[in-house]
């Protein structure tokens, strides 16, 4: 299974960034996919996010001004789930990352 966590973000201003999250895979495999459930920092209201977008690749949109862990929970059709796990890097327009 090729199941990944992929990641795009948009420098705003003052250390603020609008950011996404999706999972990326054959169509086969996301047509496998029920759900994403994210589980983002703890400092995030409501830091666990379910999404059932499969049209988005179960993509989340939020917003926020530091880099940590997120982690997903891809429950399958079949009742299985695969954990994954990514490094959410936030870029300045120059292409240097943040380092918080």
């Amino acid at each position: 299974m090729t199941l990944r966590i992929e990641q795009d973000c948009d420098y705003k201003n003052d250390d603020w960034w609008e950011w996404s999250v999706w999972i990326e895979g054959t169509e086969q495999e996301l047509d496998t996919i029920k759900f994403v459930e994210y589980t983002l920092h703890p400092s995030f209201p409501n830091p666990v996010r379910k999404i059932t977008d499969r049209a988005s690749k179960f993509q989340l949109k939020t917003s926020g001004w530091g880099s940590f862990t997120i982690y997903a929970k891809v429950l399958h059709k079949d009742g299985n789930d695969t954990s994954l796990q990514q490094e959410l890097t936030l870029y300045y327009p120059d292409g240097t990352a943040t380092t918080a």
